[in-house]
């Protein structure tokens, strides 16, 4: 049997009092006598009572509730930033409201259109190329928005994330470093920006250790494949370029599915092929002889961003348009990436 939820109505029966003298002492509004007021607040705390986030919206113009929007909230990166993130909104007194894009415009779309309608107080939003409008309607609107994990180069909007094309080009450095020569770049294909500055960090270490950019070596794999297929392409890739002594995967789903590709061909890492992964992952860890990965400041990232939505929900005046945090990376060197000897 499912309770039903106390109401205003039902707490100023119980405590004998008016339904307008209730809403007063709920509101902290009006002078109401403390006996009265401990209570009501006594009878709504022992029985549940939960205001009603719209109807506070639309009476104060203030939902006490933030919208986040990621590309797969199921995912490890989104996962543990949506944890700090959430943690630290509580602690602000707001609650938050998951959505996930997977990438999709039209989706995009569809989950801004409804936080709109619930009234949110502020958003934090992993963009994506097709966006932009939605987005720069909510800053125009006055409401407040935190980019993560990208940005839009042409908007002026607030963003967060990590410093994509130096962890790319330090890693690529490190493989240069150690011996590697031909050095393969697995990459979605998709438009984001931080894919394209992973993209460029790789290009420039190239060209810093003096190696000739072979485009045979990038490799795009379409986002909406499903994993078998994606898994069989890159095997395809690799063994087309035998060649390749290295290879750098630019997200972490992309590495797994890659070592699934190498452990099919049989082929020993780091003997046969190096391998980076962007972005750690617990199976990275394990994986013998262990995968040198690209970590993000996951928690440094989140804890930002949350902080900069904060600060901009609390100070109409605090101007944050300007804050555009790129966090470096750190390389976790591992045994798939030793020294070429």
């Amino acid at each position: 049997m499912i309770n039903k939820k106390i109401s205003i109505k039902d707490i100023a029966k119980l405590t004998n009092t008016s339904i307008t003298t209730v809403s007063f002492v709920l509101n902290g509004k009006g002078r109401i006598s403390k006996e009265i007021s401990k209570k009501i607040l006594d009878v709504a705390h022992n029985n549940g009572y939960e205001p009603n986030r719209m109807a506070v919206g639309l009476r104060t113009g203030v939902s006490k509730v933030i919208g986040l929007i990621v590309e797969t909230i199921g995912g490890p990166f989104f996962g543990a930033m949506a944890k700090v993130i959430e943690e630290e909104a509580e602690k602000a007194g707001y609650g938050v409201i998951y959505c996930s894009t997977n990438n999709n415009i039209q989706k995009g779309r569809d989950v801004i259109k409804m936080l709109s309608q619930q009234l949110v107080d502020g958003y934090i939003i992993t963009p994506i190329k097709g966006l932009e409008k939605e987005i720069q309607n909510l800053v125009t609107n006055e409401k407040a928005v935190v980019l993560i994990d990208g940005y839009f180069p042409d908007l002026d909007i607030p963003h967060v994330l990590v410093d994509n094309y130096n962890s790319s080009y330090h890693a690529i450095q490190f493989l240069i470093n150690s011996g590697y020569r031909n050095i393969g770049f697995v990459t979605a294909d998709l438009e984001l920006i931080q894919l394209q500055d992973r993209m460029q960090g790789y290009k420039d270490a190239l060209k810093a250790g003096d190696i000739k950019e072979d485009k045979k070596l990038i490799f795009k794999v379409p986002f909406d494949i499903d994993k078998t297929e994606a898994v069989n392409a890159i095997k395809t890739f690799i063994k087309q370029h035998k060649q390749m002594d290295a290879v750098f995967f630019t997200t972490n789903y992309l590495g797994t599915m890659g070592l699934q590709s190498i452990n099919e061909l049989k082929l020993n890492i780091p003997g046969d092929l190096a391998v980076i992964s962007f972005d750690d992952n617990e199976i990275f860890e394990l994986y013998p002889p262990g995968i040198t990965t690209v970590k993000q400041p996951t928690y440094e990232i989140a804890k930002s961003a949350i902080d900069v939505l904060l600060s901009q929900m609390s100070n109409e005046k605090y101007d944050i348009s300007k804050i555009k945090l790129q966090i470096p990376a750190t390389l976790v060197e591992r045994g798939s990436t030793a020294v070429v000897k």
